[in-house]
């Protein structure tokens, strides 16, 4: 009778001291992975941004989370191998700054959840189902608007009052292609300018559309998103110098190279955004059922060195609005 007592007290006490031990146990630090194309460097802004975010939701980097950083340096051929790696961590959640990268992570796991700061069009890229309900692995932001097009046409008659036939330099392949075509045709109506469609289907083809916008006499370009553009910026900036034709760009990087102008989507707040996403999934969220949002803010940045280059003046009230300018 008193080895039973004793076994009894004794499975007692075991049991009691269990949600002690259990509460003893250290806490998992959330591990998050960050893939990108490009060097921090090139993209401070961003990366700052999603910093903040994480901050701002309670998440401190080397204290209760742990952020892995691969960068491809510009070679995104390494970008599958930098995703695998970061799938052999075991990382919470991947976090991309861009297409390649989301393709790169997608095709490296169907499991761990993808976080996409932005993407011009995560359906056309195939990485969602639909905007409302992304389906798989992967959700996040969307960079497109489509009324930016308009927005940036407008702006540029403000500028150039006297513009009446503008070059939309594209390229038809890009699933939203059509339609941002569709959003500045419509502005063009509205403010009496023509538009003149310059397909771009290679990197080959960007001297000669920029020759056909000066024959085709256009007072002004309009650079939209594609990707063979992303490693011609330079190239793109350098002819609209060359041609003195007045350009907007679908990035703020053409701005930061030498462009004259961009207005779009603010990529820091898609950036800051993307960490509330993060922390949805850590809290059990499942990226299938997470929306993907699209922009809501937007800024204006303007080079007045390329400005000068071109002889062109830009009215003070436009300056005025612009969110950075850049002398």
């Amino acid at each position: 009778m008193t080895k039973k007592i004793f076994c009894f007290t004794l499975a007692t006490f075991l049991l009691a001291l269990s949600p002690q031990a259990e509460a003893q146990q250290p806490k998992k630090i959330p591990r998050i992975g960050y893939l990108s194309t490009v060097l921090p460097s090139v993209n401070a802004a961003r990366i700052e941004a999603l910093r903040q975010g994480l901050r701002d939701l309670g998440y401190v980097e080397g204290k209760n989370i742990v952020i892995e950083w691969r960068y491809a340096e510009g070679k995104v051929d390494r970008l599958p191998s930098l995703a695998a790696e970061l799938v052999r961590l075991k990382v919470d959640v991947i976090v991309t700054g861009a297409s390649p990268p989301t393709r790169a992570a997608k095709e490296a796991t169907v499991t761990i959840p993808i976080v996409m700061a932005f993407d011009d069009d995560p359906v056309g890229s195939g990485f969602v189902a639909s905007l409302a309900r992304p389906g798989g692995n992967i959700t996040g932001l969307s960079s497109l608007a489509l009324e930016i097009g308009g927005k940036q046409l407008e702006l540029l008659k403000e500028i150039i009052p006297r513009l009446s036939r503008v070059a939309i330099l594209g390229t038809s392949t890009v699933p939203q292609y059509a339609n941002v075509v569709n959003e500045i045709d419509l502005a063009a109506k509205a403010v009496g300018v023509k538009v003149q469609n310059l397909d771009v289907l290679n990197a080959n083809d960007i001297e000669s559309a920029f020759g056909a916008a000066s024959k085709g006499v256009a007072g002004a370009v309009l650079v939209v998103g594609s990707p063979i553009f992303n490693s011609h910026r330079t190239q793109i900036v350098e002819l609209a110098a060359k041609s003195r034709i007045p350009a907007t760009y679908s990035r703020p990087e053409y701005v930061e190279s030498g462009g004259l102008m961009y207005y779009g989507t603010s990529f820091p707040d898609l950036f800051r955004r993307a960490a509330t996403y993060v922390d949805k999934i850590l809290k059990g969220a499942k990226p299938a059922e997470l929306p993907v949002e699209q922009p809501r803010k937007f800024e204006m940045i303007i080079n007045l060195k390329a400005a000068k280059q071109i002889g062109l003046t830009i009215p003070p009230n436009v300056l005025a609005r612009a969110n950075r300018v850049i002398k």
